[in-house]
């Protein structure tokens, strides 16, 4: 099996990393030649894991023709609001039969598509060669080979096993699930929920905050999965709570350590530019909560997240605004 991890940033890097590992060949895009020429010379990508030491097998190149070339696995790891333009560029070049595999966690702004559906769209490919890896996957901790989990998400089962296999590694296992929908979710709204978290650590708010928001956020995740006909055993696993606990609580979360920021007072726009890698949440915070709309589903935490993101919401209003909801029994609306 030969794999093409289009995208190396932090986490494309690592799962080219995991690939490897698992004794798959693999290629690595770079959008910049410099990068692919430094990997291929040191085995290191100096701007997003530059303590790792990349294994001497991978393989980096700024042409994505070369990339796709003989691939039967194609990994996009592209920030989940390019992915529409990069893919449209990249269509031709696939091989056909090839799975398409998603490492984004977003929402796209203006459609409200989960990034399996613009994979969709975008190619032609059918569901059965479409699968998502998500779960609380911090990609330093994994370019360590600390151990960690995953899930493969494809409602073809035997694809789904073929990417296990592709992935499964000493320190990385991989789960399947056939709930793409549900899984996709998981990823996506914990990202402005790990905002929230964040910006209550940066005002100095405390552990029983913390996990409010976590679990309350859990119950927007499942409303919303529930109207969007997910599984919602799923969110009991590592797609959903395995996650969302992992981008709340560690500070090598963009996410989370984005929300800090907003919480001490650093103006949005500041934080813009002196951050060099996307924090999901920031963008998909309002395609999220337009999905919601669409179907009717409260989300209180993510609204007033996406209110402090987009409509310059003091942060302060927004812990007043949240913690001044009407109460209501813990479980409604599922």
């Amino acid at each position: 099996m030969t794999a093409a991890v289009m995208g190396a940033g932090s986490w494309g890097t690592t799962f080219a990393q995991v690939l490897c590992d698992a004794g798959t060949d693999t290629v690595l895009w770079c959008r910049r030649p410099a990068v692919a020429a430094t990997i291929n010379a040191t085995n290191r990508n100096q701007d997003y894991l530059p303590d790792t030491t990349l294994p001497s097998t991978l393989r980096a190149t700024a042409d994505p023709r070369q990339a796709l070339a003989a691939a039967n696995v194609v990994v996009l790891a592209v920030p989940a609001q390019t992915l529409r333009q990069n893919l449209a560029g990249w269509a031709g070049l696939i091989p056909q039969g090839a799975m398409l595999v998603s490492l984004m966690k977003g929402i796209e702004l203006d459609t409200g598509k989960r990034m399996t559906e613009v994979i969709a769209e975008v190619t032609g490919w059918p569901a059965e060669q479409i699968a998502v890896v998500t779960g609380p996957n911090l990609a330093h901790e994994i370019a360590q080979r600390q151990y960690a989990a995953t899930v493969v998400a494809c409602i073809d089962q035997q694809a789904a096993e073929n990417l296990q296999k592709a992935c499964h590694t000493g320190y990385f296992r991989p789960y399947t699930n056939p709930d793409v929908i549900g899984c996709e979710l998981g990823g996506a709204v914990k990202n402005p929920i790990a905002l929230a978290v964040g910006i209550a650590v940066g005002m100095g708010l405390g552990d029983n905050t913390r996990a409010m928001l976590i679990t309350r956020g859990l119950a927007e995740l499942t409303r919303l999965g529930a109207a969007l006909g997910a599984d919602q055993h799923t969110f009991a696993g590592l797609a959903g709570m395995g996650d969302l606990v992992a981008t709340c609580s560690s500070p090598l979360s963009r996410n989370r350590t984005f929300g800090e920021r907003l919480g001490r007072g650093i103006p949005l726009a500041e934080i813009l530019a002196n951050t060099n890698q996307v924090a999901e949440g920031v963008t998909s915070s309002k395609a999220v909560l337009e999905l919601a709309s669409t179907h009717s589903v409260e989300m209180p935490i993510t609204e007033v997240v996406a209110g402090v993101v987009y409509d310059g919401l003091d942060v302060g209003e927004a812990a007043l605004m949240l913690a001044s909801r009407t109460a209501k029994p813990e479980r409604y609306g599922i």
